[in-house]
């Protein structure tokens, strides 16, 4: 199997193929397009039957040419607009509606948890869940990252599928969103729309050339169904690129899952469920087949299955995953054998002085989490304290956490960030804090990170001018003591990162082939590192030289003087546009360096955590046992 740098270059790869077939099919479409006009103008035209020889020209041909190209373009990239804003933007194309409180309901509450275990095993933030109004058993992953990206999951599925099977499906789902194959996925759907704009032109043509004149008309009709038959031969070939780029990565994506729950009884139970379900994994929704290559499992009716199925045969997926499947599919839902309250295993935390970690071990893992990480995962949330868990899945509250983490232990620091808050905050956030201060001490380092995980959702519903009051206040918060905490960076950092793609649209694009091009960017990163921890047992200058000896590079220290936060800020967003094959050494250089001393603490596990994630390196969670 695919590592997880491997697959995002692949899926760099698979884009730009995308876009070589896109050329060839705007080149075929052009090409038919002037065919169907230069018949129109020969064999329609009375004076033409006067005429020993075709009627045609290089004018008309540039001008029928640049016609389609630009009427392609532009319903391409207006597609590729209205999904600007990422996964939410989809899933609202689906009609879903984004589940928040599950109240009562067992189905909701299970789906809820299952999703957050899945995204803090993987590392990633929690994504938001929204639910499809349909019978099928199918769901989705779309964004054009972790950051903006959401679960789709109808109720057929929450309603037909046990926890494991569930666990399976939402397995698989972020196996796409790790492995980068959302973006592709969004792309495939502006670039098909634009094929099929033709289609669309020659739909409208008919329907407004009833009330013409006789001779006119039947030029129109000619004209009209003549560009269906083209627009629909592209979309017919569109699909072919669509099902040839989708199929092998849905056998990629059943591994992960595999990998990832250890529990090949879920994802093959689902697939065998939905195999012996009346609705099968069908989507109604008429948007469903733009959407069919984002699906779990085939998501729309094929008359050519084997031909245009974007998914392969539900027989040998589980074939794949169980191989002495005795080819029976599951009639009826498995019932439920224990209630959904997570696994309360004994926490697997930090030592009180620190461990040791494998930095080849932690590469390894990135993208790529396992059981392990996913018991992790559930000892985390259920060492949260009720309230805490609670409030981050409300706007309000889940901004109070945010506060309640950069409130300081000085009582006139913290008078002053009160004080600021309290006249800057919105009424309900301030008097949500109020009511969480006393949980302040249950914030221990190693529930930070899975906490700001969980809150994102909320706070991803916040109108643009709530999100920009809410960054100023935490940037007031951070300097009210006139210095900026490691901590305090990190949780800055993730924030701003996640956030910003959602609310600003930022978006991270491979720009340089060679650590080499982004040297001066990598000194300043790991010299920030390598000062650090304060309590080191080596000097900064040792530790500089242990991490960067793994880039190959002719670098030296920086003196303190020379660094900021700010210059790391802009060192680590140079560095997210490295390319992929190119991050696993700078990762490891980065772990070396703050784990040279042989010790890590909770604080340093943070960082390199954040580190990470700035690169777009997602790392499960580092424990005790993992290494």
């Amino acid at each position: 199997m695919m590592n997880f740098f491997e697959s995002q270059d692949v899926a760099r790869r698979n884009t730009r193929f995308l876009l070589f077939l896109f050329v060839l099919a705007v080149l075929s479409l052009v090409l038919l397009t002037n065919l169907l006009v230069l018949v129109m103008m020969n064999y329609m035209d009375t004076g033409a039957l006067v005429r020993q020889y075709l009627y045609y020209s290089w004018d008309i041909f540039w001008s029928v040419s640049i016609g389609v190209v630009a009427l392609i373009t532009i319903a391409s990239l207006f597609r590729l607009h209205t999904l600007k804003r990422g996964g939410s933007a989809v899933a609202e194309m689906m009609d879903g509606k984004l589940l928040v409180d599950p109240g009562d309901d067992y189905n909701k509450q299970k789906l809820l948890n299952v999703v957050a275990e899945m995204a803090i095993a993987s590392g990633t933030p929690v994504p938001p869940v929204y639910l499809i109004q349909d019978k099928a058993i199918n769901a989705f992953a779309a964004g054009y990252s972790s950051s903006d990206a959401v679960i789709g999951m109808t109720t057929g599925a929450i309603e037909n599928l046990n926890r494991g099977q569930l666990q399976g499906v939402v397995a698989h789902e972020f196996s796409h969103i790790l492995n980068g194959d959302m973006r592709l996925n969004l792309r495939l759907i502006g670039v098909l729309h634009g094929i099929l704009i033709l289609a669309i032109a020659g739909r409208m043509i008919l329907s407004s050339g009833g009330g013409r004149a006789r001779k006119n008309q039947s030029g129109a009709l000619v004209l009209g169904f003549g560009l269906m038959i083209i627009g629909y031969l592209g979309r017919f070939f569109g699909n072919l690129i669509k099902a040839a780029v989708s199929r092998q990565r849905e056998f990629l994506a059943d591994a992960s899952a595999v990998q990832f729950t250890r529990n090949p009884d879920g994802i093959a139970g689902a697939l065998k469920r939905i195999g012996g379900y009346k609705s099968g994994s069908v989507i109604a929704h008429p948007e469903g087949e733009a959407l069919s290559h984002a699906f779990f499992s085939q998501g729309i009716k094929l008359f050519a299955v084997n031909l245009l199925a974007t998914h392969p045969d539900l027989g040998d997926r589980i074939q794949r995953i169980e191989p002495g499947w005795d080819g029976k599919f599951l009639r009826e839902t498995q019932p439920e054998l224990q209630k959904d309250e997570g696994t309360q295993d004994a926490a697997m935390g930090f030592a009180s002085g620190g461990f040791n970690i494998d930095p080849e071990a932690i590469i390894n893992r990135v993208g790529n989490p396992d059981a392990s990480h996913l018991l992790a995962a559930r000892s985390f949330i259920s060492s949260i304290p009720d309230k805490l868990r609670e409030a981050a899945h409300e706007p309000y509250s889940a901004r109070a956490i945010v506060y309640l983490m950069l409130l300081d232990q000085d009582e006139e620091v913290r008078r002053v960030q009160m004080g600021h808050l309290k006249d800057a905050a919105d009424l309900f956030v301030f008097q949500s804090l109020e009511g969480l201060l006393g949980s302040q001490s249950s914030l221990k380092p190693e529930v930070r990170l899975p906490l700001l995980e969980m809150s994102l959702p909320s706070l991803r519903q916040l109108t643009y001018r709530q999100y920009r009051l809410f960054m100023t206040n935490i940037q007031t918060l951070i300097e009210a003591d006139n210095r900026i905490g490691l901590s305090e960076w990190c949780l800055n950092k993730f924030l701003s990162k996640h956030l910003k793609a959602v609310f600003e649209k930022e978006r991270r694009e491979t720009k340089y082939r060679s650590i080499g091009k982004v040297k001066d960017h990598c000194v300043v990163l790991l010299s920030m590192l390598a000062y650090c921890d304060r309590k080191s047992r080596i000097e900064p200058g040792d530790a500089f030289s242990i991490g960067s000896s793994e880039l190959d590079l002719s670098i030296s220290l920086l003196d303190k003087s020379q660094l900021n936060f700010g210059k790391l800020d802009a060192a680590l967003d140079a560095l997210a546009d490295l390319h992929p094959l190119r991050k696993p050494k700078l990762l490891k250089a980065c772990i070396k360096t703050i784990t040279a001393d042989d010790v890590v603490s909770a604080a340093e596990v943070e960082l390199i955590r954040t580190v990470a994630d700035s690169l777009d390196c997602p790392i499960p969670p580092i424990t005790t046992n993992i290494n």
